[in-house]
């Protein structure tokens, strides 16, 4: 698995923002050029912890635009299986970010389950560089908390020294 300081992998991924068959779309690691970017990467369409995340990182969408950060679902499966999931989930109707096709840049980033062959539960945070700076993968049962990933970016756009726990407003370790 990639992990902190190493670069985000070049990509390019055919994506889709929502239900709509015309929202069809590439993605690049040009498409965010200069901002930070979270990655949620999730094992499969149409299950049931999945929905969750997607719809908690989409309510706090502008959460991360406050800290000029996008957001990109992705998955193994294609593009036209989150076009359908989009279209026939209640939930996520409204998606106002890419989930991205994502079979080449799991494998390049050696996040794949060895059993399943679907993405880990993994987050990444890259910098406006293209560099990792944060990466979390969960167990397939466990979900993620979109809280903790506002929290690390909060920490890493300080660029202070953050104790355990560290909020945004809490002090940071002076030396």
């Amino acid at each position: 698995m990639l992990t902190v300081g190493s670069p985000f992998p070049a990509f390019k991924c055919h994506a889709n923002v929502g239900p709509a068959a015309e929202s069809m779309t590439l993605i690049s690691n040009e498409s965010a050029k200069g901002k930070w970017s979270v990655f949620v990467f999730y094992p499969k369409d149409f299950t049931f912890i999945c929905p969750t995340e997607l719809v908690d990182f989409n309510k706090r969408l502008k959460d991360f635009a406050d800290r000029d950060t996008v957001v990109y679902g992705a998955s193994t499966d294609n593009e036209y299986s989150h076009l359908a999931w989009c279209q026939q989930h209640s939930d996520l109707k409204n998606l106002k970010y890419p989930l991205l096709a994502a079979q080449k840049l799991s494998a390049d980033l050696g996040i794949l389950d060895p059993v399943e062959s679907v993405c880990l539960r993994a987050t990444y945070v890259v910098d406006p560089n293209g560099i990792i700076q944060w990466c979390c993968a969960n167990a397939l049962s466990v979900g993620r908390s979109t809280d903790e990933v506002l929290r690390v970016i909060d920490a890493l756009q300080s660029d202070e020294l953050c104790p355990c726990n560290w909020k945004k407003g809490d002090a940071f370790i002076k030396v």
